[in-house]
């Protein structure tokens, strides 16, 4: 087993702005942006995805080298484009989302002919991050090949990190969400809920039945986010909400609970108390809201948190 940490997902082309005219072409993906901030943060991570054989695709997997992540796990597939959406921001400042995305190749994932590579690949990470936006991608057939899997790394002593992370649009229902979350969740040493999306989900009312939801799935190190109001830590025999310093009010919270996440398995894989990682996840997510976009230039990262 290597040091290395792997995180599982999708990244689509993004063009935001306010007039057709004047947007600006870039790129997104939860379980991406966290992989950018954990290669800031020192740690060894790839990227776990497919793209197309595009100039667009070509585009993302030099930005993401440029980052430090690794690529090797990246498949291509021929004549297929990444997913794509665009988000248009009215007068009020409101923020509209537009998605092409059936036909991406990341959806196809493990479904594809070089994917046992990948898969077998697994037991060598220390550490393989993933979230309900990943599992939302892949159908049936996939989710077991990858369920099988994460089984195989965990028992060779891979820990598994998991974020619910909960889009509406990506799930048939919220009944068919909390069913194939609940399934990777009891493979979950660390998760990462918030809040908000978990109440939805599995109808929890707080942040200590969120925890509390969590371990009786048996994860034993649970994170609840709760935005401005810090978060709560819950490990078998310690149980404490930690405020975050925060005061400004926030440019942008977009990509803040991927950067939180980062931060604090940065931490955790550095042999940091669960308490000092979640102090190092504030201090990240806090410096992350006040820069638009989910990825902040690396010039803006908080003191010792770019290498």
């Amino acid at each position: 087993m290597t040091d290395r940490i792997a995180c599982i997902g999708e990244c689509m082309l993004e063009l935001s702005g306010a007039a057709h005219d004047r947007m600006t072409l870039s790129y997104g993906g939860d379980t991406l942006n966290t992989a950018v901030y954990l290669a800031r943060l020192g740690r060894s991570v790839d990227y776990l995805t497919a793209l197309g054989d595009d100039p667009y695709s070509d585009w993302m997997i030099d930005e993401w080298q440029a980052e430090g992540i690794g690529t090797n796990s990246v498949l291509r597939v021929p004549t297929r484009l990444p997913g794509f959406y665009a988000i248009r921001t009215d007068a009020r400042g409101e923020r509209q989302f537009h998605y092409w995305r059936d036909q991406a190749p990341a959806r196809d994932l493990f479904n594809l002919p070089d994917v046992t590579r990948i898969l077998e690949s697994l037991p060598q990470y220390k550490l393989i991050y993933l979230s309900g936006i990943s599992l939302s991608l892949y159908d049936a057939a996939g989710r077991e090949k990858l369920h099988t899997a994460l089984t195989s790394a965990k028992a060779d002593g891979t820990k598994i990190a998991f974020d619910s992370n909960y889009r509406p649009r990506g799930w048939p229902d919220s009944a068919m969400a909390r069913t194939v979350m609940e399934v990777f969740l009891r493979l979950t040493d660390i998760a990462l809920p918030t809040l908000e999306d978990d109440m939805q989900i599995f109808g929890v009312e707080d942040a200590a039945a969120c925890a509390e939801y969590h371990h009786r799935l048996g994860v034993g190190e649970v994170v609840v986010k709760m935005g401005e109001h810090g978060c709560l830590l819950s490990l078998p025999n310690q149980v404490d909400t930690i405020e975050t310093a925060v005061q400004a009010n926030p440019v942008d919270t977009t990509g803040a609970g991927d950067s939180f996440n980062a931060a604090y398995l940065a931490g955790r894989a550095n042999d940091q108390s669960p308490a000092r990682a979640v102090e190092a996840a504030h201090r990240l997510a806090g410096t992350v809201i006040m820069h638009r976009g989910a990825v902040i230039p690396r010039t803006a990262m908080p003191e010792g948190g770019s290498r």
